[in-house]
């Protein structure tokens, strides 16, 4: 589909913004925004909201609704103070279909920063590309996002259908920012999420569940180690049995989308701690870990299987039998989906795409968990990502492409254009 004088308007009005929108990456960037330290991001994701003009709302956490919601993820950090922003454009008309832009603004933590190159907060661009900690997930694909509305409106057109734009938190460990969001009432009949997988059209994504496991050992003086027992060296049995059920369920209903895929279930262990002492056998430890499970499967069941697996091992060691692993569940409850490329969004997304690339976009199948799982799960409309293209998230040196937060910005605009439709 080619454009019309007023498409070509808005995609040369995008790239007028080019400046101020890699601008604004770099200033998201330089926020280090890791859990509990969220509110610089925000007020700056504010302020530049402020700019469009719009009325940016702060949605609180802390609000008791929410902890009554269905889809609430219990948490052990406090949310006392704690908010994420929306705003509301107001239609001009109303023959067109509402759309939502959604993007996180919390990042995992980048120690140990002797990995990196340079300051994961001090932005650096170099060939193409800026680096640093949430330069591609997914401080760019907010900046995508923000400035394709603003686009929009600088080059002199309305929307026949409202336009909301949320900046969340707790997005890397809970959903609770976006879940917060819909409880507040906002949603639409199209949800786009700047995940940077690339210029894709994800149609399914893996459930994911955190755990926590707490043993006890029996401390005693390393000269008479046989007379205790090491907690530390109890935890290793136990994550093994875990890695038996991941085996399983990596076997066991593979969904046809994820048939192709070798691995397409994790089980990642990601803290460990315990004992205090080189010369004092541990008396204590806790290892906190991650599981994917296939869409179609509940959360329920598979922290089941996980209670299971840990009850089997238990039957087999007499220390754990009379002093049982404490096993409890916080953080991530996300159920998986999977969704047709050819839902009506999708397509109105794709077409889009095609007029700026004169491809189709790839479907894209995840093998983590996003924001869409809040909204395909209590949302009314047709949730997806589609993104910049950037590396090494959660890792060190994590990058995004420049010229793909350009190109995601130009295909979101074009979609309000011709999902929410235009009035000149």
């Amino acid at each position: 589909m080619t454009l019309n004088a007023a498409e070509e308007k808005i995609v040369k009005t995008v790239e007028s913004l080019r400046d101020g929108m890699l601008d604004f990456t770099c200033r998201l960037v330089a926020q280090p925004s890791t859990l509990g330290k969220e509110i610089s991001a925000l007020e700056l994701f504010e302020q530049e909201l402020q700019r469009l003009p719009l009325s940016p709302v702060r949605v609180p956490l802390d609000d008791p609704a929410l902890k009554r919601h269905p889809g609430y993820a219990p948490v052990p950090w406090d949310y006392d103070g704690k908010y994420c922003v929306t705003a509301v454009r107001a239609a001009d008309a109303s023959n067109g279909r509402s759309a939502l832009f959604n993007g996180h603004l919390d990042v995992v933590d980048p120690e140990p920063i002797h990995f990196w190159d340079t300051d994961p907060f001090v932005p650096e661009i170099r060939g193409g590309r800026i680096y640093g900690r949430g330069a591609g997930d997914m401080k760019s694909g907010v900046a995508a996002m923000v400035y394709a509305l603003y686009a929009v409106q600088k080059a002199g057109l309305g929307l026949a259908a409202p336009v909301t734009i949320e900046g969340v938190i707790d997005e890397e460990c809970s959903g609770n920012g976006a879940l917060a969001c819909l409880n507040a009432g906002y949603d639409a009949d199209a949800v786009l999420i700047p995940e940077p997988f690339g210029p894709t059209i994800l149609t399914a994504q893996v459930g994911v569940l955190w755990f926590r496991i707490r043993v006890k050992g029996k401390p005693v003086h390393v000269l008479e180690a046989p007379s205790g027992t090491n907690a530390i060296e109890k935890c290793f049995p136990i994550v093994q049995s875990l890695r038996v059920l991941e085996k399983r369920l990596n076997q066991e209903r593979v969904p046809e989308e994820y048939a192709d895929i070798p691995h397409p279930l994790n089980l990642n262990i990601g803290v460990f701690k315990g004992g205090n002492w080189p010369s004092t056998v541990a008396a204590q430890a806790e290892l906190h870990g991650r599981l994917s499970f296939f869409p179609g499967v509940g959360y329920a069941e598979t922290c089941g299987r996980i209670e299971d697996a840990v009850a089997a091992l238990v039957q087999q060691d007499d220390w754990l039998r009379r002093n049982p692993p404490e096993l409890s569940f916080y953080g991530f409850r996300s159920e998986g989906h999977s969704v047709p490329y050819a839902t009506p969004a999708f397509a109105a997304l794709n077409q889009c795409h095609q007029s700026l690339t004169q491809q189709d976009a790839a479907a894209h199948i995840a093998t983590c968990t996003t924001d869409l799982s809040r909204f395909q799960a209590y949302g009314g409309g047709q949730s997806t990502c589609y993104g910049p293209e950037g590396g090494n998230f959660h890792g060190a040196n994590e990058w995004v492409d420049m010229e793909s937060i350009v190109h995601t910005a130009k295909t979101y605009a074009l979609f309000l254009a011709r999902w929410c439709r235009l009035v000149e």
